[in-house]
């Protein structure tokens, strides 16, 4: 399988321009920094995966916002610099959020020639004034597609997103995921024209009721509830009978094997099948462990799922650099932080 070169070991930058706490300038000129860049490539990593959202890009009307742009750019500057690739992706836009506590129409983006037409406009201005950095700069259209059903919709919108950002960086690297919130399980579901510089995209927060323990965001997840790593199959599946069985995923998979390195041999076989059959890298954009969870179980989680990714040459950046309940950079991670950086 081809390997997703200069993205193979990556961090994001969750809560800088997506996600954050506060939508202001003085908010996004601190949170991130040229500092945590160089702190970023002094621990190793080859790429930074920048969540931006569209609000941040374009105003309620579609108006470029200059000041957010500027934010990409500074950090593109920051990473060249240092010798880091950066992926932007496009983390909401407009009309569709993947965040469960945003009450929307899921659907509704799929199928909306209008919110489709404002999508790839916004691209075609990240395009525009990217396209001379082909070479360091990766780009990913949307992510986390929830919902199952729209799966050839998604495919249809995705090509006409591929043929937009070829016409003006002929040599872009497009990384591209599936639905279920971006499930490895349903990579085998893409069906793109798979010409160089496609890679497929999956996240891979699995067993979800280890690392989302006590998650507030998940739907019936209680805030007091704590689970170990490894535990068996029965034990994570009997644990996540009080969630939606959308989001319990590869736990429920049928003839898998136990929990450690196997399992994640097995979640990912389809995809590694599909992206060798299709000749494309395969990328894991997002994974990590809440911070609630205990500091040796993290450990174990990370060396069994790094081991499978390392095999098989799968890029991936991990959710993420600091804050937003899984910050690598956080309190909670002081204790085990020399071994976790060294799995990583």
């Amino acid at each position: 399988m081809k390997r997703f070169e200069g993205f193979q070991k990556g961090v994001n930058l969750g809560g800088w321009i997506s996600q954050y706490y506060r939508r202001d300038e003085e908010y996004f000129n601190t949170f991130i920094t040229e500092e945590d860049i160089e702190e970023i490539a002094a621990l190793g990593f080859d790429h930074v995966r920048v969540p931006v959202d569209y609000n941040v890009l374009e105003d309620e009307e579609g108006n470029v916002l200059e000041a957010g742009f500027k934010h990409l750019e500074d950090c593109r500057r920051w990473c060249a610099d240092r010798g880091l690739n950066m992926l932007i992706d496009l983390h909401e836009c407009y009309g569709y959020s993947f965040d469960p506590l945003k009450d929307m129409d899921r659907r509704a983006f799929f199928y909306d020639e209008a919110l489709q037409a404002r999508f790839l406009n916004l691209w075609r201005e990240i395009a525009e004034r990217f396209k001379d950095h082909a070479d360091q700069i990766a780009f990913e259209p949307l992510n986390e597609i929830v919902l199952y059903d729209v799966a050839q919709a998604w495919n249809d919108l995705a090509g006409r997103y591929i043929k937009l950002m070829r016409s003006i960086i002929p040599d872009c690297r497009l990384v591209i995921g599936g639905v279920c919130y971006n499930s490895v399980l349903t990579v085998p579901l893409l069906d793109l024209p798979t010409t160089e510089g496609i890679i497929y995209n999956f996240h891979c927060y699995e067993p979800l009721i280890f690392t989302h323990q006590g998650a507030y965001w998940v739907d019936g997840m209680p805030e007091d509830f704590r689970i170990g790593y490894p535990r068996t199959l029965k034990e994570y599946r009997a644990a996540g009978e009080m969630l939606d069985a959308e989001v319990t995923g590869g736990v429920q998979t049928e003839g898998i094997r136990e929990i450690g390195e196997a399992f994640f041999e097995d979640i990912f076989a389809p995809a590694i099948e599909k992206a060798a059959k299709d000749d494309v890298p395969l990328y894991c954009g997002e994974y990590g462990v809440i911070d609630l969870a205990d500091n040796a179980d993290k450990l174990r989680w990370l060396k069994d799922i790094h081991a499978v990714m390392n095999k098989h040459g799968i890029g991936r950046a991990l959710w993420t650099y600091k804050e937003r309940d899984f910050g690598m950079q956080d309190e909670q991670f002081a204790d085990i932080r020399e071994e976790f950086i060294r799995i990583l």
